[in-house]
């Protein structure tokens, strides 16, 4: 019983660290780091020897991802393709229909960029698009954020699903398969349906917040938009068929094991960023680099999270920790799905980061998921989704989504916080009837 309170100790700890004493979530997953390894008899070299790995290990598999999914992410905010992927979207749906436009812009542009990216660029879109509309901001940006939190939550190359993968074991390309047919549901039901409770919920936004756009002879064209904002997805989808088709050892095994690796996709992706976005419209090579220096400043806090909780989970599984808890969990006779759904859905309502709930989550969860036999790309999906559950006060984008579209805090829970926990739990009811067939 005693390494399971120190695991819940541990979490308190965290928790308290990150929320009520402000402190940086690097130092904080440090400290609770130490004290799990010292409340566990560890020698002070083995405390290190666990931290250094794991921040080693996360950031070997997930470093080269976060940095190139940025800079893709980073050219089609400032090349205006997200703006003309927009603008076609709004032409193809009309006016009656404006939020599926939004909620597909918000697919499309959300798995080039990362969220908070994703968030500041497209969200002005909605104020310009409800003032041409005479509709509620709020309608209209519910069905945009919500397809925005399932790329995040669901959908590699995002930084979080892309390190479940490495926790579970699962392959990228089928586990990317899985999270769009569980995303679009999703987005579906937490987006227009939901929102469209809210249709007569009108605020003004602030005028900083207005929408700066780039006239239309100077936006890329809505092909070549559309082709670098999924290009990541197209190869790692064509890796999956592919594998499906080819024999071992054959010519075509070996091009989709290329196409199946996330660092060479994301690497290739960016070089085709930059001729088709930049160099082939004229922009300097130095302007262009410049925009990806930006990029990388931009995810340093990112970085430093996935450290933070890649140390946490390889001291959790040298202590011993990770392996009692796994032993613990089988015997509760519980879907491992469900589970894993439950930790990092608790997690999350603790501590506001969807990241943190999910590293930290699969690390105490993913011991049994070899023995059980449940799909790991589905565990994948499943913590993805307990992440997003019920974004309150202590998350960030709670508050953003507050401050933007002018709200009360009640207001921003029946809608923003309610958003988030339809998308978690049509995301566990999705995994969970998906494991019936997968």
């Amino acid at each position: 019983m005693l390494p399971l309170i120190v695991v819940i100790a541990g979490i308190l700890l965290l928790v308290l660290l990150v929320t009520y004493a402000k402190l940086n979530s690097f130092i904080a997953f440090l400290i609770v780091s130490v004290c799990i390894g010292i409340a566990q008899q560890m020698s002070l070299q083995q405390i290190t020897t666990s931290i250094t790995t794991g921040i080693g290990g996360i950031m070997g598999s997930l470093l080269i991802i976060v940095v190139l999914g940025s800079m893709i992410g980073k050219l089609v905010a400032e090349s205006g393709a997200a703006q003309r992927i927009s603008n076609g979207l709004m032409t193809l749906f009309g006016a009656r229909y404006v939020q599926w436009a939004l909620m597909t812009t918000g697919l499309v542009v959300g798995i080039a960029l990362f969220y908070g990216v994703g968030f500041v660029l497209l969200v002005p879109l909605v104020f310009a698009v409800a003032a041409r509309t005479k509709q509620s901001a709020v309608f209209l940006g519910i069905s945009l954020l919500a397809a925005l939190s399932v790329t995040h939550g669901f959908l590699p190359p995002h930084p979080s699903p892309s390190a479940l993968i490495g926790k579970f074991n699962a392959p990228m390309g089928p586990t990317l398969l899985l999270g769009l047919s569980l995303g679009i549901p999703s987005v579906i039901i937490a987006g227009p349906l939901f929102g469209s409770t809210f249709r007569k919920l009108k605020r003004e936004p602030a005028q900083v917040f207005a929408l700066k756009t780039l006239p239309d002879s100077e936006l890329p064209s809505m092909t070549v938009s559309v082709f670098v904002a999924l290009l990541p997805v197209l190869l790692l989808c064509a890796s999956a068929v592919m594998r499906i088709w080819a024999k071992p050892g054959t010519a075509l095994s070996v091009m989709a094991d290329w196409m199946g690796e996330a660092n060479i996709v994301m690497c290739v992706s960016v070089l085709v960023a930059i001729w088709l976005l930049d160099l082939r419209r004229g922009v300097t090579m130095k302007a262009t680099m410049g925009k990806l220096d930006e990029a990388v400043k931009d995810i340093a806090g990112i970085v430093l999270v996935l450290a933070g909780a890649g140390m946490l989970t390889q001291l959790l599984k040298d202590s011993g920790l990770a392996e009692y808890i796994g032993h613990r969990m089988e015997g509760m006779h519980v879907s491992p799905i469900i589970l894993a759904w439950l930790m990092a859905a608790i997690i999350r309502v603790c501590i506001g980061s969807a990241t943190i709930a999910g590293i930290t989550a699969a690390g105490l969860v993913a011991p049994i998921v070899a023995s059980t036999g449940v799909n790991p790309s589905l565990m994948v999906l499943a913590t993805g989704a307990g992440s997003l559950m019920f974004s309150h006060v202590n998350d960030s984008g709670f508050w953003l989504f507050k401050e933007y579209f002018n709200l009360s805090v009640k207001e921003t829970i029946l809608t923003w916080s309610l958003m988030e926990t339809i998308v978690s739990v049509v995301g566990l009811l999705g995994c969970l009837l998906l494991s019936i067939w997968f």
